[in-house]
């Protein structure tokens, strides 16, 4: 009796709303699977993979999916429809589903023999010859319940680990279920992933969660414009035992900015994009912790405060590691051109192997920063290629490679005068901040 309801819902919902469409400058034809726009407002490249129909359930004629709005609850079980790309517009679990005992409840769909992960492709032959200097994903996701389904996300783009994206998913808690718009910053040191033939974005839970998720389009835009960043957020960080504001606390919403409270434990980030914001406040002597903003088109966002607990004392290198404070990890010099790692580096990486084992909360960035003979564009490539070796070396010694973030500076921040040649080796160095505890 209750699929007959479903079944009549969804058939209702479908005869209600499926004649609505819209044809808008920066989305071209709703109806289309695959649509690239050029110089838009948004920016200087849109690609888009899968229609805009939340899941085929249609929109009402005065929503607009990009505000950031969460959709009305919709029934459930649903089947993709002719024509619907491969995962996309259909109900997905994770790999390892049926496959594990299940680490705590499940939801409504884990029963509907639904679909398994697979890569979604967007294709890159209209970047070709465009100069690129940054890059978001943007897409509208539905039902992810991580943190009451207790699963956890990983997403990859070729191949590659993507935290930003995995910081956002396994907050998401979409019962209802509903769907909504969120967005992505592509990091500096992935950009390079955007020369392939496409962008292969695969988002996986290997928990055994019964989870259900399912997403209606993706958007890559390259070089996106101000236009995008529409609201800002407002908060407190403060101790969660006491209750004590916390000042000069440093709050990040990764890839878009991040601001220091005030006196009053209170924060601002301004020119952010519509959609679910993760703010992630970390503090002197405290462990990381972050909250969900929900960010919605000329609406004031709630203010909403993060709790931080002590932490014990971490050291590294005999001094006390904090949060954001850059750390030059000793012995690790390249040659002139090369991004080799030698006997002494290894020694000193394997320092931080042990500082991450003995504190799996860690998360860090290392920075690759090089002298300045040669061109800036030769030396940036070449400090990403020596940063890009100690994180592959760590990760080699089992470090999630999840925790750690690697950007190459090139020579833009040098430690010491370029004139010296003990000056340029000072400044080929590799450092590592620590942004989580």
């Amino acid at each position: 009796m209750l699929n007959f309801i479903y079944g009549c819902l969804f058939i209702c919902l479908f005869a209600l709303s499926s004649g609505f469409a819209q044809i808008t400058p920066n989305d071209g034809d709703w109806k289309s699977n695959s649509v690239t726009l050029k110089n838009t407002s948004e920016a200087d490249v849109m690609i888009r993979i899968g229609d805009i129909d939340n899941l085929g359930f249609g929109f009402p004629s005065d929503f607009n999916p990009f505000t950031g709005i969460p959709t009305d609850i919709h029934p459930y079980p649903w089947l993709p429809q002719n024509g619907d790309l491969p995962g996309l517009d259909r109900i997905i679990v994770g790999s390892k589903f049926g496959k594990k005992q299940r680490p705590c409840s499940n939801d409504g769909y884990s029963g509907s023999n639904p679909e398994r992960p697979i890569p979604i492709d967007i294709p890159l032959e209209s970047v070709k010859g465009v100069k690129i200097t940054s890059a978001m994903l943007t897409m509208f996701v539905d039902d992810f319940q991580a943190p009451y389904l207790c699963a956890k996300y990983l997403a990859y783009i070729n191949g590659k680990r993507f935290g930003n994206l995995e910081n956002i998913l396994n907050t998401l808690n979409q019962g209802g279920p509903i769907g909504k718009f969120i967005s992505v910053r592509i990091p500096p040191e992935m950009i390079d992933l955007l020369n392939s033939q496409k962008l292969s974005v695969m988002i996986d839970d290997t928990s055994g969660a019964a989870d259900g998720f399912a997403i209606d389009f993706m958007k890559l835009l390259i070089n996106p414009k101000p236009i995008l960043y529409k609201n800002s957020i407002t908060g407190y960080v403060q101790d969660k035992e006491t209750g004590e504001k916390i000042i000069n606390a440093n709050v990040t919403v990764r890839g878009f900015g991040e601001a220091t409270t005030d006196s009053e434990g209170k924060f601002t980030i301004n020119n952010l994009p519509i959609g679910l914001i993760v703010a992630e406040a970390n503090s002197a002597g405290y462990q990381s912790n972050s909250e969900v903003f929900d960010v919605i088109q000329d609406e004031p966002t709630n203010e909403q405060t993060i709790n931080l607990t002590k932490a014990k004392d971490i050291s590294f290198q005999n001094k006390k590691v904090e949060v954001g404070k850059a750390i030059t990890l000793n012995n690790i010099q390249f040659k002139v051109s090369s991004a080799e790692l030698n006997a002494d580096a290894k020694t000193e990486l394997n320092k931080v192997v042990i500082l991450m084992t003995e504190n799996p909360r860690i998360e860090i960035e290392l920075s690759g920063h090089t002298s300045s003979e040669g061109t800036t564009d030769g030396n940036t490539q070449l400090s990403q290629s020596r940063v890009q070796s100690c994180k592959n070396y760590l990760t080699s010694k089992g470090i999630d490679e999840g925790r750690i973030s690697a950007i190459g500076y090139g020579p833009s921040k040098p430690m010491a005068d370029n004139t010296s040649e003990e000056g340029r080796v000072k400044n080929r160095r590799v450092e590592m901040k620590i942004v989580k505890i």
